[in-house]
């Protein structure tokens, strides 16, 4: 029996691939409250495979003036330039998504309204929600500035603009 992206054990096939594994022990060794975090690369290459799904939970003004990816589902984790949390999330992502085990990967800005996004969808009952590690723009730089030292798009990865 071969294994394209699932690979064998002593005991049968494991139905994940080992990046998700890998996440879930990080994330099980940190204590994180949800199911882990995966790099952008590592992000694309699931949704390549047709094995996850990306939502962005940034804002629409966010997803409208700096970028988004193509074809990415969308919830707001927060709303407004107050970035007022929407109190709707956990119901709108349940909405969106074809079934409840779905991996679902979760992008903001940088991070970590995604993990605080990851956390809550995770409680909620959705146990295949990950993180995308630095987000669609990465961490601020020493100038203070974003897009230069991690994200999707410092990484090459496709996205377009309106």
């Amino acid at each position: 029996m071969t294994a394209s992206p699932l690979i064998e054990t002593l005991t049968g096939p494991l139905t994940e691939p080992l990046t998700l594994a890998a996440a879930r022990q990080r994330a099980k060794d940190a204590g994180l409250p949800f199911a882990g975090s995966v790099s952008p690369t590592d992000a694309w290459e699931l949704l390549q495979q047709g094995l996850a799904v990306i939502v962005d939970v940034r804002s629409n003004e966010e997803r409208k003036f700096v970028g988004h990816l193509p074809d990415s589902l969308h919830v707001a984790w927060a709303t407004g330039t107050a970035l007022t949390r929407n109190p709707r999330f956990v119901k709108e992502l349940e909405g969106k998504l074809k079934e409840k085990q779905a991996v679902v990967l979760l992008l903001c800005r940088s991070g970590k309204r995604s993990a605080l996004a990851a956390e809550a969808a995770s409680k909620a009952g959705l146990p295949n929600v990950f993180n995308i590690e630095q987000g669609f723009e990465g961490d601020l730089d020493e100038v203070q500035q974003r897009g230069h030292s991690g994200g999707w798009r410092f990484h090459k990865l496709p996205w377009v603009q309106d």
